[in-house]
């Protein structure tokens, strides 16, 4: 299904998914084909997918706590000059400012907590909707 996004009029194709660690391949697998298809480089297509994991496990484990009965919704606009996806969950939202810095040396041993600043660092934009139920990032193809 392709839905218009109202923020900037970009086709986006939509895939809601049951909160299950097996069902996040469908989405991950059509965008990475999206992304060649249009001729991403491996550099961006890594990012992307890192990304989009981090995005896909923080709506799993921490929005939709493993609840089978919770969806996620997946939607994505990939074209050759720019990827656009979001990640929504049915969870309780956050407020991204209050998630401590994964670098302070007090967190540095914490095996987890560091998805937001790693989508932070490699998409061209990241910004959080919806009391941060949503995540919606875009990566920039880079001409030669």
């Amino acid at each position: 299904m392709t839905k218009v996004d109202p923020d900037n009029k970009a086709d986006f194709k939509v895939c809601v998914i049951k909160s299950d660690r097996a069902a996040v391949h469908i989405p991950k697998q059509a965008i990475l084909k999206a992304l060649k298809r249009c001729g991403y480089c491996e550099e961006a297509t890594f990012a992307v997918k890192l990304a989009l994991e981090e995005a896909l496990t923080n709506a799993l484990k921490h929005g939709n706590k493993n609840d089978r009965s919770k969806t996620i919704t997946i939607r994505y606009a990939i074209n050759q000059e720019r990827a656009a996806i979001s990640v929504r969950d049915e969870g309780n939202g956050f407020t991204p400012e209050k998630v401590p810095d994964p670098t302070a040396p007090e967190r540095l041993a914490v095996p987890s907590g560091r998805g937001i600043m790693l989508m932070r660092a490699y998409m061209d934009e990241v910004c959080y909707r919806d009391h941060g139920r949503e995540v919606y990032f875009v990566k920039c193809r880079k001409r030669p």
